[in-house]
């Protein structure tokens, strides 16, 4: 049944792929386009595909795959439900690193300086991060060290927009942290996937310990997993895909949240065998909210965040009172 369920999915972000490559504000021939491609010719088909299309669709699915594996892995290393990708605080670390780079200037000279500044920041939180996991620091410990982390990258990201020189660039800051596709290209694409796939090989390295967790801490270690070992891989493998996430697309929220309780009834409940079906559904939340957004007649589109805080806080509302109901 998983291997079906991870299958179903895989087809379903190869089709949701596809539709987002064909999909745009002006018509395409897709034929045509990958020909001239393929064959070295610079027609404007052949750059609206490459520099336009295809490496929106290649980051709709890679940050989608990212936050939704690393949700799933979690919400089993802290066995909550509610536990998403911004609990450890990384995503508003490495929004904090691309508003500095933007606050100071550096992004009008120099066009990587937003993925960068976002990689730094995400690489300091995680720094922090390890060294506590590293000094045997447990999970509560963790959880709080990440609400700190997120509180801090907040009022300093709120600062910057407080004194931003201008209405228009605080203006720029607010749209960029809303969470876009638009206008990357496949430099974002080459900067932002190599963390983002160590970060997935370190989570779905973790599956089998995540699945000894259902037991309790004690039982885990009892049959040879060290939890100090499963924290380091899962919070170095959430702040190295997440951080390249945020990075490069800006802060999408909830998708690491809602698409694992999706899945999970699929798989028998198994965290481990959730990690690759919810990163793969994540991909495909991604693609499809991504693909709305463009279907959407309005000038400017809407900022896909926004569509995925849309789909995700009333889910998350609805999660809240059935958990409410449960426990009374």
């Amino acid at each position: 049944m998983p291997s079906r369920v991870v299958l179903g999915l895989g087809l379903l972000v190869l089709v949701l792929f596809c539709a987002s490559v064909a999909v745009g504000y002006a018509p395409l021939d897709l034929g045509a386009a990958f020909g001239d491609l393929l064959a070295g010719r610079q027609s404007l088909a052949a750059l609206v595909l490459s520099e336009l299309r295809l490496p929106r669709a290649i980051l709709g699915g890679a940050v989608g795959f990212s936050l939704g594996i690393t949700g799933a892995a979690l919400q089993g290393l802290m066995r909550n439900p509610l536990a998403d990708p911004g609990v450890v605080g990384v995503s508003g670390a490495a929004a904090l690193g691309a508003v500095i780079a933007f606050y100071f200037g550096f992004s009008a000279s120099f066009a990587l300086a937003l993925p960068l500044g976002g990689l730094t920041g995400a690489a300091a939180a995680t720094a922090v991060l390890l060294a506590l996991a590293a000094r045997g620091a447990g999970t509560v410990m963790l959880i709080l060290a990440g609400v700190a982390l997120s509180s801090l990258s907040g009022a300093l990201t709120a600062l910057a927009l407080n004194l931003a020189p201008s209405p228009y660039a605080a203006l720029e800051l607010v749209f960029w942290l809303m969470g876009s596709l638009a206008d990357r290209s496949l430099v974002h694409v080459a900067l932002a996937l190599p963390f983002m796939a160590v970060g997935w090989v370190l989570v779905l390295a973790t599956g089998p310990a995540l699945d000894a967790l259902t037991l309790g801490e004690d039982a885990a270690e009892s049959l040879g997993f060290p939890l100090r070992r499963v924290r380091l891989l899962v919070i170095g493998g959430t702040a190295a895909a997440v951080g390249a996430s945020v990075a490069v697309a800006g802060a999408i929220g909830f998708v690491g949240l809602v698409v694992p309780h999706l899945v999970r009834p699929l798989v028998g409940h198994r965290p481990g065998r959730l990690l690759a079906a919810s990163g793969l559904a994540g991909a495909a939340l991604t693609l499809g909210a991504d693909i709305v957004v463009r279907l959407v007649p309005t000038r400017p589109e809407l900022q896909l965040g926004v569509v995925t805080a849309l789909i995700g806080a009333p889910f998350f509302l609805f999660l809240l009172a059935r958990l409410r109901g449960v426990e009374s």
